[in-house]
């Protein structure tokens, strides 16, 4: 499962945007270090948000979150539908080595029945 985990990982790092690093991407004021590290903090966050999702057979709890990571702070954002799941998302974030600061701007939402 770790190694599951750790490929997951590598995917989402892929395709967050590291390559920006060679793209010519101006970062006033961030270096390449920390970008990386910045894009590594939140791929490993997206991958404990997603594995949390499937252990819990759960796929949407948080489909609708966003994160950005800026020098170590994290800010999510987005729609989540219970505060159970908002406390969880900001707990898992906080497992993530490298994360200094949370901001938990998640909206909780409860989805309407029909």
């Amino acid at each position: 499962m770790r190694m599951l985990s750790l490929v997951f990982v590598l995917l989402v790092l892929v395709f967050s945007g590291v390559s920006d690093l060679t793209a010519g991407e101006a970062m006033i004021g961030k270096t390449a270090l920390d970008k990386l590290n910045d894009d590594s903090i939140t791929a490993a966050i997206q991958g404990k948000l997603a594995a949390d999702n499937i252990q819990d057979m759960n796929v949407v709890a948080f489909s609708h979150v966003d994160v950005q990571t800026d020098r170590g702070t994290v800010i999510l954002n987005g729609v989540v539908q219970t505060s159970e799941q908002k406390a969880r998302a900001e707990q898992l974030a906080g497992q993530v080595n490298g994360v200094k600061r949370i901001t938990n701007n998640l909206q909780v939402q409860a989805t309407k029945q029909r």
